[in-house]
Parts: C-alpha cells; structure tokens; sequence
C-alpha cells in the first residue's frame, strides 16, 4: 500500500473491491424503484479522553506542503467544540459524494465550517467520477482519498494530514441493499468511520439512518440498527461523547421514478389501491440542512431523530393524482396485486436454498416488497400503527415542486443507479 500525495488532495492506494451486480429486466415491472436507504462485530476500544488543538483549515483545499505534524493532546471537555464559530470546528464527512452526503458537504462549506470529505478514487454511479469531477463536487472542502471499508487504510489517510476533528458525519449507505454489501457499508465502513475519528478526538457523531429500521425486516435495517446500538453504547459510556441519528423519511428521487413514463402516455403504476403506505417525502437540501443543524445543536444531542418533509403524508395513489393535474392529464393507473411480489419472493427464497448467489436477487424481491406496502412514517410504539401527525416535518421543499422540476428539465442528477432493482 502506498501513500501519494498530490498538490491538493491525498490518494491513497488499496484494492477496489468488486460488486457483482443483479438487475432484472421485464417489461411488466419497469416502475419499481426503490427508496435510497440507505459482518463481524467489533468492540469499541476504551478511548482515552482527550481532545485536540484543531489545526485550521483554509476553506481552499489542502495544501500538503504545510506541516503534518499532528497538534498535541490536551486535556479538555470534548463537548466544548459546540462553543466554537463554525470555522473553528473540524467536520468529518463520510460518504460524501453520495446522494445526501455531497448536499451535507456543500451546507457545511456554506455554514462555514471546516470540512474533509473522504472520497473514492472512483465515486458516483458505478464508478462515473474521476478525482477532478470529486474535487469540483466538493467544492470548498478538503477531499482525502482514501477507502472506509478499510480501517487501517482510512487511519494512515487521515493521521497523515495531521489534524484533529470535532465532529464526524456519515452519509453512508450501501449501494444496492445486498446482503453482503450491507454489512460491509451500513455496519462495518460506518464503525470505521466511528473508530477513526475518535481516534482523532471526535466527540460527537450524526448518522444519516433511515425511519423503516423501525421495523426490520431487511439486512441493511438489521446492519443500521446494530451500528445504532453500538453507537448510543459508546455514548453512554464516555459522558464527553455524544450522537445524533437522524432517521428520514421517503426522499424526492425515490419517487420520481414514473414522472418522464407517465409524460410519455405510460400509465402510473401502484400495488393494491394505491393507498398501501404513505410518506412524507423529503429533499436533498431539506435533508442536508437538517443533518448540518445537528452538529452544533444542543437539542439534538443523544437523541434519534425521526425527519419528514413539509406538508401531508401522500400515498402513492395521491403521488399520481397529483402528478396527472402538473401534466394537465386524465389519471390512468395500472394496479398490480401485492401477490406478485410474494410469489416472486417465494420462489427466490426456495432458489437460493440451490444456487446461493441468488441471495441478494431474493433480498432485492425482499426490499421491493417493503416499500411497496410498509408506510415511512413514524411507528407509533403505544398503537404500533404508523402515525403521519407523530412524524415530524422540517423544511420548504415539496414533492409537487419536484415533480414539476422533473416534467421541465428530467432526472438529471436523480438517477438511482444501483438502487433501480427493476
């Protein structure tokens, strides 16, 4: 492994790992889209309790020809980061180029806060991205290449830039919901990301989760909510560290799969009566702002916080109705028995029982049928129904204003890429 060091940003050099990709083709389930969601344990070490002298940053990218030497230790509350102006607190960001993540990295660079983002070499949709389209992405950030799913990797990265961080954000989700993937993504890359930064004095977490953990049902719930365990233990065991885990709801994209179809005269397609489940969608940038208030928010502090957009809960048959009136068309749909998709899901499961690389064909049949019927929404715990008035709204941005978007301009930097499983 070796380190190569560039005049404003860091590479370093590991195996890529390699995805093996499951798509089905079939004309009958082209609308099926899914919501972004977004191993081997490991104990959390006892950390000494420290924190650092943050170095500042130039709100340039780094300049590698300064010192590397890292700040020396004092003895400190960790927590007194919160007292600082934001461009005195050191923010690290994990899983920056995704989908929310590069939205949380440009609210932090205009908040004013010192930001670096760890990067792939390679990021975006299946790898579209070189370093030059990151680096103009992230825009006003520090960017250190470096790869989360290997912690020994990501501590050579980041100690050899030799500062201190504040605070750590993680934006990471696994790419396709696989099982293995999961693991390797919602659980262990995420616990890199927690040992890594307190390593380097860290004292408080925000982790992008998702509100359907609530019920789980699926592999990458169960790896979130294993990660959200561990974490909340971590707090409770140092009084200087803290979380905030911020659980949302639908996101925009998820449900613009069908606008550009229903455009072109296809009609709009629901399971059941359209009204199986409802959310309350949320935008990139509602998100983002919502992610960034919580890292000097003392109201937030140990808590979860479960997140919706503005506005009513829709379902999908009202997502269509309101849809049809942007285009000034007549409401066509096409409903389609929840069955379908039990009995494809039977048949995988007893599949994978014979040719075991079907195991995440069988979850992708698995994650399609939640979000087909399961509402992302608040769970009420008293009446175990899912509660739209419970589930907390932030933000301006609506789904209709989206849609519009959509209908004027297309998913342009919408695509969901490995999340289309249909």
């Amino acid at each position: 492994m070796s380190l190569c060091c560039a005049s404003n940003f860091i590479t370093l050099h590991s195996p890529k790992h390699q995805r093996l990709p499951f798509s089905f083709s079939s004309d009958s389930s082209r609308f099926i889209k899914l919501f972004r969601v977004s191993s081997t344990p490991y104990a959390l070490p006892s950390w000494p309790r420290k924190s650092y002298d943050p170095i500042k940053f130039s709100r340039e990218r780094l300049n590698l020809s300064a010192s590397l030497t890292p700040s020396q230790a004092v003895e400190a509350t960790p927590s007194t980061y919160r007292t600082k102006n934001p461009k005195d607190v050191n923010v690290l960001v994990v899983g920056s180029t995704g989908y929310i993540g590069k939205f949380v990295v440009n609210e932090l660079v205009k908040r004013g806060f010192n930001v670096i983002a760890i990067a792939r070499e390679r990021s975006g949709i299946r790898g579209s991205n070189d370093k030059d389209a990151t680096l103009a992405q992230l825009r006003g950030a520090n960017v250190c290449f470096s790869d989360v799913t290997n912690l020994d990797a990501l501590d050579e990265s980041l100690n050899s830039l030799g500062v201190s961080f504040d605070v750590v954000v993680s934006c990471l989700a696994s790419r396709n919901g696989g099982v293995k993937d999961s693991w390797k993504i919602d659980y262990e890359a995420t616990k890199n990301s927690l040992l890594a930064g307190r390593k380097l004095g860290a004292s408080h977490f925000v982790l992008l989760s998702a509100i359907c953990v609530q019920k789980p049902l699926l592999e990458f719930q169960r790896a979130k909510l294993k990660f959200e365990a561990e974490l909340m233990k971590e707090a409770e065991e140092d009084a200087g560290f803290t979380y905030s885990i911020v659980r949302p709801t639908a996101f925009f994209k998820s449900l613009g799969g069908q606008v550009e179809l229903v455009k072109d005269g296809k009609p709009y397609v629901m399971f059941g009566d359209g009204k199986l489940c409802a959310c309350k969608p949320m935008s990139e940038q509602d998100l983002a702002s919502f992610i960034v208030d919580c890292v000097l928010s003392e109201d937030k502090i140990n808590k979860i916080l479960p997140i919706g957009g503005p506005g009513k809960a829709l379902t999908p048959l009202e997502q269509g109705e309101m849809l049809f009136k942007l285009l000034g068309k007549e409401p066509k749909f096409l409903k389609v028995p929840i069955g379908i998709m039990d009995f494809a899901i039977g048949v995988l499961d007893f599949l994978v029982k014979i040719f075991p690389s079907l195991e995440d064909a069988a979850e992708f049949g698995k994650i399609g049928r939640y979000y087909a019927a399961e509402s992302m929404l608040l769970l009420d715990p008293e009446t175990g129904e899912y509660s739209a008035e419970k589930t907390p709204s932030y933000g301006n941005d609506t789904l209709e204003e989206f849609f519009a978007r959509v209908l004027r301009e297309g998913m342009a930097g919408q695509e969901l890429g490995e999340q289309t499983i249909f």
